[in-house]
């Protein structure tokens, strides 16, 4: 059990804070109150119904400003024996719940909370009782926890908890169902098909599918499972919609993926090379479709849980690299520009039987891998300097092989500076000197670029500016640049492109939103700033300072929207080959036992948070030890 994950509930609540549907598990609870049996502390509870879940989620998010709640200690907001009290932000994804019975209140933890569309999704993992108490007396110490690197801070008690992981596997996969977001990871074909009923229903015109079975119906019910009301969806589920649960594909998707409770993180169930598999594709599959006496594998070989049937048609293996590229451009001196990569390899191997595949994964040292995970299905070994040698047993359909974090090699895509200057408080001069592709050679190939300059907070009135290349539009709230359009891609070259221009906003005045930093304006102060206004010689720093006073606080949901920091962000698009050097060449992937399959390598780049910082702002960043 020490590389197990065992779930003792979960729940799932509405916009409306009601539980609509929940999950309790009796074999794991019963391990609990076993271990409770060592212990005599009144601050340990059992499950809960959902009535009191329900209401002491609601007590929380009263008590911590939000679902999530501030993360970090708060002077006159955060109280002892909360999670905020911790001072560590992990508390706003594993919180903790007070249950009250019978006048006394019970400390529930740790629980894994994960908002997808217009629900949460709470995962109670089994834990024992002592670093419960563990978590209970961090949640009283006045000093302020891991914030001081403490050896006995919430960081060194959770990498004890395992099940903490498989817990969070969980919440995602549950919010992937309840979303409608099951999609198999994308693997793009370099050329186009040339047989029929190739295209996958589930990755749209660029997978391939060939499926031998058909594809399971959708979870989506015609009756929808609880109240949704629209308008009332959190920043990070805009997109989704109200789309009803349905709660009989909840209960097939816990039921087959976890019975009894138990997840096991090292894919292995006792001794038997039997998984527990958390695809929701496969277990639905395999509800739908059942098992037939043509997908019994050859006597001498052992079919593993993510292949639930053996692949029959044209045989043919894809390997796609999908890097998202994160920067953070300050042009200062004193502050380093930060540039990373984050990818992942997919792949599709239609190939007949239980075969292997092996290949050299090249570029692992020019990369710098940070950090890098991989399917269970594979094994890994060095081969050289530069290479890595990876084989596995391909599962069916599209999969993740490799997930990684990465420096980049060949410099930033888009470099240069973003400088804004405010003028006035209602206008603001701003310029752009960027170049595209710098030391970057065919094939790699820009398909798009974009920067957008947002004013969450300013509605735009005018756009006085000509960029050097590309268009501009505006909305009421952003500019944008559109430099390298769609359909025209920059390759094989650099440019060096400048934007000036000024921007001009709706008056300060009407869009004021009260504020704890100014509730305590008094008349008088406002009168003084209304004549501050009227005069044309104006202090920039006083006049940032004013604006800084007056914009109302916001989440750690809109890290770069808060107070008055400006920023300009960048989006493109790269194929031809990854930034970071890794690659596979199609002639050194082998297949055991041989069989004819053409195998196909195809990349492709986007930005992520690809950030230009105000040259002349303020600007967030993480401070560097000089040595």
């Amino acid at each position: 059990m020490a590389g197990g994950c065992s779930i003792r509930a979960i729940w799932i609540l509405n916009n409306l804070d009601a539980v609509v549907f929940s999950r309790r598990f009796p074999v794991v609870e019963k391990r609990w109150r076993a271990a409770l049996n060592f212990e005599s502390d009144e601050l340990f509870t059992s499950i809960p119904n959902d009535s009191e879940l329900a209401d002491a989620f609601m007590d929380r998010k009263q008590r911590e400003g939000s679902a999530r709640g501030f993360g970090v200690r708060r002077t006159h907001q955060s109280s002892p024996g909360s999670d905020s009290w911790i001072d560590d932000p992990i508390t706003r994804h594993i919180v903790s719940l007070y249950i009250t019975k019978e006048e006394q209140k019970n400390l529930l933890w740790p629980l894994i909370l994960h908002i997808r569309g217009l629900f949460t999704i709470l995962v109670l993992p089994f834990v024992e009782p002592k670093h419960l108490k563990a978590y209970a007396s961090l949640c009283k110490r006045p000093d302020c926890g891991s914030a001081l690197g403490l050896d006995h801070g919430l960081s060194s008690l959770l990498i004890q908890l395992p099940s903490i992981t498989g817990a969070f596997m969980i919440a995602h996969a549950i919010g992937d169902i309840i979303t409608g977001d099951v999609v198999e990871p994308e693997v793009i074909v370099s050329s186009a098909p040339s047989v029929g009923g190739l295209f996958d229903s589930l990755t749209g015109s660029i997978g391939i599918s060939s499926r031998p079975k058909p594809v399971a119906p959708s979870v989506a019910s015609s009756a929808p499972l609880g109240a949704a009301v629209p308008g009332l969806a959190t920043a990070d589920s805009q997109k989704f919609g109200s789309r009803p649960l349905d709660k009989d594909a909840l209960r097939t998707f816990i039921s087959s993926s976890m019975p009894f409770g138990w997840y096991f993180l090292l894919w292995y169930f006792s001794s038997h090379s039997t998984p527990l598999d958390l695809n929701y594709s496969n277990i639905f599959n395999i509800k739908a479709n059942g098992f037939s006496a043509s997908d019994l594998p050859p006597a001498d070989q052992k079919q593993p849980a993510w292949k639930p049937y053996l692949y029959k048609g044209k045989q043919r293996v894809l390997f796609t690299i999908h890097e998202t590229v994160h920067a953070a451009l300050y042009d200062r001196d004193e502050i380093p520009d930060i540039i990373s990569i984050s990818g992942q390899m997919n792949c599709r191997a239609d190939l007949e039987g239980l075969p292997d595949v092996s290949l050299p994964l090249s570029g692992v040292n020019t990369a710098n891998l940070e950090v890098s995970s991989y399917h269970p299905c594979a094994q890994v070994s060095d081969q050289g300097l530069d290479k890595q040698g990876v084989m596995f047993s391909p599962p069916l359909g599209n999969f993740v092989l490799m997930r990684y974090q990465a420096t980049c090699a060949l410099g930033p895509p888009v470099s240069g500076f973003y400088q804004l200057s405010m003028v006035s408080e209602d206008k603001g001069a701003f310029l752009f000197k960027l170049r595209l592709m710098e030391g970057y050679k065919a094939p790699l190939t820009m398909e798009f670029c974009t920067v957008i300059m947002p004013f969450p907070r300013r509605r735009i009135v005018s756009l006085d500016g000509t960029p050097s290349v590309g268009t501009v539009s505006t909305s009421d709230h952003s500019v944008e640049w559109k430099i390298v359009p769609s359909g025209r891609g920059l390759s094989g070259k650099s440019i060096e492109v400048t934007f000036p221009g000024t921007v001009k906003f709706a008056p300060w005045q009407n869009q004021r939103v009260p504020s704890s930093r100014s509730i305590g304006a008094t008349a008088d102060e406002d009168s003084d700033n209304e004549a501050e206004n009227a005069s044309n010689m104006v202090n920039e720093e006083h006049l940032m300072e004013k604006m800084n006073k007056d914009l109302p606080p916001v989440d750690l949901e809109e890290p770069f929207c808060w107070q008055a920091y400006n920023y300009a962000k960048v989006s493109f698009k790269i194929v031809g080959a990854s930034l970071s050097r890794i690659a596979i060449d199609p002639k050194s992937v082998s297949i055991y036992p041989a069989v004819k399959a053409p195998v196909e390598f195809a990349t492709q780049v986007t930005s992520g948070d690809y950030i230009l910082w105000n040259t002349l702002g303020k600007c967030p960043h993480v401070a560097t030890v000089k040595t």
